[in-house]
């Protein structure tokens, strides 16, 4: 039985039809504006960046002393590092074959999440762009996890992660030796303290090859 209409229902229709046209235009503003930012990048800051330098273009002045370049850079190091390494061991917990790695896994995963926590309020206070995802070689090493099972899991994920921390270190070591910033000394501090311990959770599954202690 075909259903039939009042005159009052067919007047709403046209109304209907100039609602969806309504909201079909305003979300293309709205894609319109987000591909404006996009391409816009003079008036968008970049990771690293802060209000007043870019992370290329030297060190500026802030309440807790001068924040260089380096500086900026090791705030940015230290997010994208868990920005990879998060997931990471959320997916070793699953998938890895060793009951040792998977319990490191999880450890490393959630002092990341803590430690993430911390880079994201000290970029706050000095006015640090962060990234909001990892580094195209961060997300290579991702792929290529996905890829391995049981026992060569656990060897690649030891590896990768272990090789990550120790160049992540050495950044770590070099900015808490020569910051001005009394901000980026006290985090240089407590992120190396997290690296370490990552270092050596890693070296206590027996799988650390020398090419990631090279």
């Amino acid at each position: 039985m075909r259903k039939s209409y009042g005159i009052g229902e067919m007047r709403t229709l046209p109304r209907m039809r100039r609602g969806r046209l309504l909201l079909v235009v305003a979300a293309a503003a709205a894609v319109a504006a987000a591909l404006y930012v996009i391409v816009s990048p003079p008036t968008v800051p970049a990771d690293g960046e802060t209000r007043n330098a870019r992370i290329g273009g030297g060190t500026v002045d802030t309440r807790w002393g001068r924040l260089s370049a380096a500086d900026r850079q090791l705030l940015v190091s230290v997010r994208q590092a868990g920005l990879w390494e998060m997931p990471a061991g959320q997916q070793a917990q699953q998938r890895a074959a060793s009951p040792r790695v998977k319990e490191i896994a999880g450890m490393i995963a959630e002092q990341h999440a803590r430690l993430d926590e911390d880079t994201r309020n000290v970029a706050r206070r000095l006015e640090v762009i962060l990234p909001n995802e990892p580094s195209p070689q961060q997300k290579s090493w991702l792929v290529e996890l996905t890829d391995r099972f049981g026992p060569e899991y656990d060897r690649l994920f030891v590896l990768r992660l272990r090789a990550a921390h120790g160049k992540v270190f050495s950044v770590i070591a070099q900015v808490r030796a020569k910051t001005e910033n009394s901000e980026i000394r006290a985090f240089a501090e407590r992120a190396l303290k997290y690296v370490n311990t990552h270092m050596t959770l890693l070296e206590s599954t027996g799988l650390v090859s020398k090419s990631a202690l090279s």
